[in-house]
């Protein structure tokens, strides 16, 4: 990945976050993902006072990619509102996982522009895709 477009992730992730609507946690995260047509696109954390339907940055980022057509992840950085790298969860390492190889980047920074670039395999070793469907 050039360093351009690391710098251009970032900066869509972080303006991402400013429009979270976190009023429960205040935990604003913003992510952005660059498709292997080096398109991009962003996503934040929405919350919902029925906890478990809301949705995690990284989920509106895919959702974002997918309904603009694209189906492969070639990075995805995610922002944190604070100095603590924010991790992707379970449920959103998967959904990464599904759109990407074992090999995709996954970058997080923080607020104060420390990096921890990472894969999705590294972070969801042994992950189940589609293709292990028809096994």
């Amino acid at each position: 990945m050039k360093k351009n477009n690391l710098e251009k992730l970032s900066q869509l992730a972080f303006n991402a976050q400013r429009f979270s609507h976190s009023p429960y946690s205040g935990f604003k995260v913003g992510a952005a993902i660059e498709t292997d047509s080096g398109d991009m696109f962003a996503g934040c954390n929405v919350e919902n006072t029925a906890f478990p339907l809301g949705q995690c940055a990284e989920a509106s980022a895919i959702g974002s990619m997918v309904s603009n057509g694209h189906k492969r992840i070639a990075h995805i950085v995610i922002a944190s509102p604070n100095e603590d790298m924010c991790f992707p969860c379970g449920g959103c390492r998967q959904k990464i996982a599904e759109f990407a190889s074992d090999d995709t980047p996954v970058t997080m920074i923080t607020n104060t522009g420390e990096r921890l670039e990472t894969t999705i395999g590294e972070l969801l070793p042994n992950a189940f895709r589609a293709y292990d469907l028809e096994k």
